[in-house]
């Protein structure tokens, strides 16, 4: 008897190549388990005609895609954005019931509900699914977005069992794998596995840098991107010479083109390839990591990868005790300051005069690189779902 090939969904909302890093791992482990004679289909919200852009790179040999039209953005409100993710909810469904896969990956893009509705595929069909938790949900969202309180426990109570029935979970860091086990009670094991980096190829990484600042990024609600904003302007008005270089899209993007109208210093460069993203990470000497810190037990900044592969040390805006802070200060990567203008226009004018260089430790960033590159995260998700 002739074994039958095993079905294979990889249902993630962002793909390549408009998300060059988790798109594009997520592209080669889908066409190294079709080249393993896996059947596999990817399951995807469409913003660039992949389709075309697959044929023209000589990309997903042997992989099936289902691309449906994507109708928000990072900068649209947060009820299109729910009924976006509704909409792909319903595709995923749809999908799911005409491919019928006996496992399935699916990841916290888009949060709860697709996980949720994977759950319920799986129990009815007798299929097995790995839940990529790289936020968790809805803890991160009410953070910075407060819930009513009635979704907030209905969608809690969703994501609760959709973890309690995985068969295996992933996630970034130990400090989201334990608020993980603690809200879930899950038997499920739990790997942590940490996001790979940009691409650098072709990058030159080692060029003498110039004294500055990159951001490159969402430039969402959990960025601090007003205060940042605002340490900025203090630390211009008070003849701060550093040069500021942002990119990514996000809720504060007319706010950043704004800002660089008014500071010949502050440069902001929209969306950009993932090639030039890693290029300007490359030119400056620092990079800035804001986050919120209560968002730091349920979400970790995927930029952080780059920047490490960059060779750019890190200026994390947050408290001491987040999970943020404690990396950085743990691989010896940069500095920590805490999120207030004063606090960080001063860190500013002492970078400007470099009083932080006997902070870093290249040995630490680069026991750290050997981590980050896309091979080690494709060998994770090899393990971890096709096994």
């Amino acid at each position: 008897m002739i074994n039958k090939p095993i079905k294979i969904a990889i249902i993630n909302r962002s793909f390549w190549p408009s998300y060059p890093v988790i798109g594009e791992a997520l592209l080669r482990f889908a066409e190294g388990a079709a080249k393993r004679e896996f059947l596999v289909s990817v399951i995807i919200q469409d913003t660039v005609g992949i389709n075309s852009k697959l044929e023209k790179a000589g990309r997903g040999k042997g992989v099936r895609f289902y691309p449906t039209k994507a109708l928000s953005t990072y900068a649209s409100g947060i009820l299109f954005r729910v009924f976006d993710s509704l909409f792909f909810m319903m595709w995923v469904i749809v999908v799911l019931l005409w491919v019928r896969p006996t496992k399935v990956y699916v990841s916290t893009d888009p949060p709860v509900v697709v996980p949720f509705i994977v759950m319920l595929y799986s129990q009815m069909f007798d299929a097995e699914y790995v839940y990529h938790l790289q936020d968790i949900h809805p803890e991160a969202t009410n953070v910075v977005m407060p819930v009513n309180k009635w979704i907030y426990k209905l969608v809690l109570k969703m994501d609760i069992v959709s973890i309690r029935n995985a068969k295996r979970l992933i996630t970034i860091t130990e400090q989201m794998a334990t608020e993980i086990r603690t809200r879930s009670q899950t038997k499920a094991s739990i790997q942590v596995l940490s996001n790979p980096a940009v691409s650098f190829d072709g990058i030159d990484t080692n060029k003498p840098k110039l004294l500055g600042f990159s951001f490159c990024g969402t430039a969402g609600r959990m960025q601090r991107i007003p205060l940042i904003l605002a340490a900025i302007e203090t630390y211009f008005k008070r003849g701060g010479r550093l040069d500021f270089t942002f990119a990514g899209g996000g809720i504060y993007s007319s706010q950043l083109k704004d800002f660089s109208k008014s500071f010949s210093r502050f440069h902001y460069r929209g969306l950009v390839s993932s090639s030039e993203a890693a290029q300007i990470n490359a030119d400056y000497a620092w990079a800035l990591l804001p986050i919120e810190d209560d968002v730091t037990r349920f979400s970790f900044p995927s930029k952080s990868s780059s920047y490490v592969v960059s060779g750019a040390n890190i200026l994390a805006i947050c408290s001491e005790n987040t999970s943020v802070a404690q990396w950085v200060n743990a691989n010896r990567l940069g500095v920590v300051v805490k999120p207030h203008v004063e606090s960080i226009v001063d860190d500013f004018f002492k970078i400007e005069k470099s009083d932080f260089e006997d902070l870093i430790c290249e040995e630490s960033r680069d026991a750290l690189k050997a981590n980050l590159r896309f091979e080690v995260f494709i060998k994770a998700l090899n393990k971890l779902v096709l096994t």
